[in-house]
């Protein structure tokens, strides 16, 4: 489809959003369930007895239902539904936990590929923010609040990753704020129910700790606990702790610490800004390549020489064109040749800075100590020797080229839903 007819597509589904500002208050005080929320935040009708059910009925949220059950389509036809086909082939030998470093709120992503995960573990420096008491909100601020969680969520929908400097002020401002209330958008169009949301500390041993009643201190790791399950199956629990992952920051929160007790993970590594290839990040990523069996990443992760080939088995998938220009500096020789020798199987969906399709590239790297199923691709001879420093150097590696704050990847235009998608 010509450019110009997506952008108009998309341009024609935000104007959906602009709605007038009055909202009918909902009829009740009472407190709605962290599972209604969630599905009123997300567009999707909550249970009939709930206090929010009465606002349904008002254009401004049927307008935004009506927007999300386009963009949302849309990306699972087009990409979610392309991911978890891959995640069962290729991911078959997976662990109870599941963790996601510099993830932000995208649980979207780490349920797609892990959707058997008992434990998932995402963090970044956003806030986690509050559960939400929508039935209080006064007459005008629910259309704006409506409005700002779809532009929170517009550039993870459209390219697959959010945008830092975006997210400051998108996930701050108003009553419904950080990223507790996007995660419990995704969980529930990820067809999950939220049995229990509730906020917690990590102490200095790696100890969960409600978070009711403990002091605020810079070095704990804070976060929120949210239960939750797929129709009738087994309880899932997703993490989200806002920590600084890099060394002076990760080294006092115990938040490793609590990683470590969950035992062997699944990691996943996108969009990271490249801060796994600095000094400034060894702490996070010496404890992802001792606590990992599985670890796929965009080349934003772990960078090649990290990974010994007596301990790993590594598969590339997709096409290595090399970072963005604004990363330029992290350009890696060693994976370009893995790429060339390495046998890359194609990837038939876009992730990460390289969002498209034709130039996104993943790594799988899987430990050759761990139980393997059956057919699986030989490890890889050693890749030549690179100047980038190797884990045993005792040489400083290269600090990223840029910071997260500073990186602009949106340089193409976004991905608007399909005509076939748009509302009415």
């Amino acid at each position: 489809m010509p450019k110009m007819r997506f952008v108009a597509l998309f341009v024609s589904l935000l104007a959906l959003s602009i709605v007038p500002a009055s909202i009918a208050p909902a009829r009740s005080a009472e407190v709605a369930t962290p599972d209604d929320t969630a599905r009123f935040l997300a567009g999707l009708p909550p249970s009939p007895e709930s206090p929010l059910a009465a606002l349904t009925k008002d254009p401004t949220w049927q307008q935004h239902a009506r927007y999300f059950d386009a963009i949302f389509g849309q990306v699972d036809r087009n990409h979610l539904s392309k991911i978890r086909a891959f995640s069962k082939e290729r991911l078959t030998d997976t662990h109870d936990t599941m963790l996601y470093m510099f993830s932000g709120p995208d649980a979207l992503h780490a349920i797609a590929l892990f959707p058997k995960a008992s434990t998932y573990v995402l963090s970044g420096l956003e806030q986690t923010g509050d559960i939400p008491q929508l039935t209080s909100l006064p007459r005008n601020t629910m259309a704006r609040t409506l409005r700002s969680l779809e532009a929170s969520m517009n550039s993870l929908l459209t390219i697959s990753f959010f945008i830092t400097k975006n997210m400051g002020s998108q996930l701050y401002q108003g009553p419904v704020y950080g990223t507790l209330p996007v995660i419990s958008v995704f969980l529930a169009r990820s067809g999950k129910t939220i049995r229990e949301t509730s906020f917690v500390n990590i102490d200095d041993d790696g100890n969960l700790k409600p978070a009711a009643g403990e002091p605020r201190l810079k070095t704990v790791a804070r976060g929120v606990k949210i239960v939750f399950t797929s129709g009738d199956g087994p309880e899932q629990t997703l993490y989200y702790f806002n920590t600084n992952l890099a060394n002076d920051g990760v080294k006092n929160s115990g938040f490793l610490a609590f990683c470590a007790n969950l035992g062997e993970a699944d990691s996943f590594v996108k969009s990271a800004s490249y801060l796994l290839h600095g000094s400034s990040f060894s702490t996070v990523r010496n404890f992802l390549l001792d606590h990992s069996g599985t670890i796929l990443q965009d080349d934003t992760g772990i960078p090649v020489s990290y990974f010994d080939a007596k301990k790993w088995q590594l598969q590339p998938f997709g096409r290595y064109v090399g970072p963005i220009r604004v990363f330029s500096r992290n350009y890696q020789s060693q994976m370009a040749e893995l790429f060339r020798r390495g046998r890359p199987i194609p990837l038939d969906f876009g992730l990460g800075y390289r969002w498209r399709t034709n130039e996104t590239s993943l790594l799988l790297a899987e430990k050759i100590d761990a139980p393997k199923p059956e057919a699986k691709p030989v490890p890889l001879a050693a890749p030549k020797p690179n100047p980038a420093p190797l884990a045993s150097s005792s040489k400083p590696d290269p600090a990223p080229a840029v910071t997260p704050e500073a990186a602009d990847p949106m340089a193409a235009p976004a991905i608007a839903p399909e005509a076939s998608s748009k509302p009415n």
